[in-house]
């Protein structure tokens, strides 16, 4: 069943790219608003990505002292 997930997870993240690649293109308004979203998306992931590290980093950098 996880195998499952993550392929759908994969094709997802293929197609996005995909479009993304295609807009700057000068695709089809479809892709362009896929795009969008797949690039909203990766900034959510980086963004969550950096609160993270920063939390992560922190609690090490407190408890080398």
């Amino acid at each position: 069943m996880i195998v499952l997930v993550l392929s759908v997870i994969l094709v997802l993240v293929l197609g996005g790219c995909a479009c993304v690649w295609w807009a700057a293109r000068g695709g089809p308004r479809w892709a362009r608003a896929v795009a969008v979203v797949t690039l909203a998306a990766a900034e959510l992931v980086s963004a969550a990505s950096r609160t993270g590290r920063k939390s992560g980093s922190g609690s090490d950098a407190d408890s080398d002292d």
